[in-house]
């Protein structure tokens, strides 16, 4: 795998900037390094929020995971993914114990598996922004990470909040799992598999002919 040519434009996982439980912060700063180390890939790569209206989302192959399927339940999750060509989309999740990257079938058979075998309120739905949006909106004080009495439940990244000229704490807008609105598109699993996930040409057109 690390020799694809599409995995070697962005950073190795040990270069990126990661600090437990701000996955949302952590591909903020992806986005960013790949906006100053390579901006032509910028337009196809984007942020994807996992969320659901209850906050309560499984995940499997997650490093914070328990058993040996490694499930955890998260109130919202986050990765960035590079959709070069219609037949080719990567992962980059920094809290997986899956390869960084992995190609997104794999990444979404293995992660999210199936909403058929879970009840309706843990199954997942996906926001997906550009990445270039997710720069230019995203913004956060780190106050859902302080107890009532100020002290921090994780310990903050050492840089400064990420804020924008319009806001100092828009996360929740991009927790939202409400169609229309909020920045990007909301999609249910099936509906992100299929937006995803292409077969290539040929096996597509053999398909066809069956």
């Amino acid at each position: 795998m690390s020799n694809d040519s599409n995995f070697i434009i962005f950073p190795k996982i040990a270069d990126c900037s990661y600090v437990s439980c701000y996955c949302e912060e952590n591909v903020w700063k992806l986005c960013e390094q790949v906006k100053k180390t390579r901006p032509e890939e910028l337009p196809k790569c984007y942020a994807v929020f996992v969320s659901n209206e209850g906050r309560t989302v499984p995940l499997w192959r997650q490093k914070a995971g328990r058993g040996d399927d490694q499930v955890v339940i998260w109130d919202y999750h986050v990765f960035f993914m590079h959709n070069p060509s219609p037949n080719r989309c990567l992962v980059f999740d920094l809290d997986t114990t899956l390869p960084f990257p992995t190609y997104f079938h794999k990444y979404v058979t293995e992660t999210f598996r199936s909403d058929l075998a879970l009840r309706p309120e843990h199954h997942r739905f996906f926001r997906v922004i550009p990445a270039e949006t997710y720069l230019a909106e995203f913004a956060s004080d780190r106050r859902h990470m302080r107890r009532p009495d100020g002290t921090w439940i994780k310990p903050p990244p050492s840089y400064p909040p990420i804020q924008t000229s319009s806001s100092v704490h828009s996360l929740g807008d991009f927790i939202c799992m409400t169609a229309g609105k909020g920045p990007g598109t909301v999609y249910s699993l099936s509906e992100f598999v299929q937006k995803f996930y292409k077969l290539p040409n040929v096996t597509a057109q053999q398909q066809n002919i069956k």
